[in-house]
């Protein structure tokens, strides 16, 4: 078997939905010796109030065997779990990334992001993203009890589930100009690797003369799905 690199985003790890988290932690444990590293690209979990909180200690556990075995263990922030941090990686072994970043794989070029910062459409949620990820905000709600950050974490998904039935589809989806953008920022890679949206699927970009490749990721709120890249090409997989 040729080495691997496995890719997945959005699976919203969440206490009321066990199967899920059932699913993950068997996924991981099933990781072959093939596999030389494994990249989840924000929001493993539904919320994330904190490294101080008790949150999915068998997930923690999982990712730690796998990180003990040398497959390297890469996480990227979604918009609901930025609050992971340094002491999360050090009980995983697991490496938080920029987003976006631009990695080498096999001779590829990759460029990685969540896809959040993507939607510029999206003003609303845009604006809503500045002020939660600034330091004084996190800093402020670090600094709230542990009960009192999972009631504010409840009420932002049921906003959340709110805002999004009062969008169309389109704004919450990327932006093909900023997307453009981006990709000539980095330099033409040829992949563009990406979740958020939920709409799992490949598309092939022309731009000046590149030929570059789009990868949506799928999420798990019905069933797991992961890109598996190797020097062969890429693979579309389901749990």
């Amino acid at each position: 078997m040729p080495n691997q690199t496995i890719f997945l985003s959005d699976i919203h790890l969440c206490e009321s939905r066990p199967s899920i988290t059932d699913a993950f932690v068997s996924f991981l444990n099933k990781v072959t010796n093939e596999v030389d590293a494994l990249y989840i690209l924000g929001d493993l979990f539904e919320y994330w109030i904190g490294d101080d909180s008790n949150q999915h200690e068998n997930v923690i556990e999982a990712l730690k065997k796998l990180t003990n075995r040398h497959i390297q263990v890469f996480l990227m922030h979604g918009n609901r779990d930025f609050l992971i941090g340094s002491a999360f990686e050090k009980k995983t072994g697991a490496v938080l990334l920029h987003d976006p970043i631009l990695v080498e794989i096999y001779g590829k070029k990759i460029l990685l992001c969540h896809g959040d910062t993507l939607c510029t459409d999206d003003i609303e949620y845009q604006s809503f993203r500045d002020k939660i990820r600034s330091e004084s905000w996190k800093n402020k709600f670090l600094k709230k009890s542990l009960s009192e950050r999972v009631s504010i974490a409840n009420e932002f998904r049921k906003e959340s589930e709110l805002n999004k039935k009062k969008k169309s589809v389109e704004i919450m989806d990327v932006n093909l100009d900023e997307v453009n953008r981006t990709l000539i920022q980095f330099n033409y890679p040829d992949f563009l690797i990406h979740g958020h949206t939920h709409r799992p699927n490949q598309h092939s970009i022309n731009l000046d003369g590149h030929q570059i490749q789009r990868i949506v990721l799928g999420d798990w709120y019905e069933q797991g799905s992961y890109l598996i890249l190797s020097a062969q090409g890429i693979e579309t997989h389901r749990v």
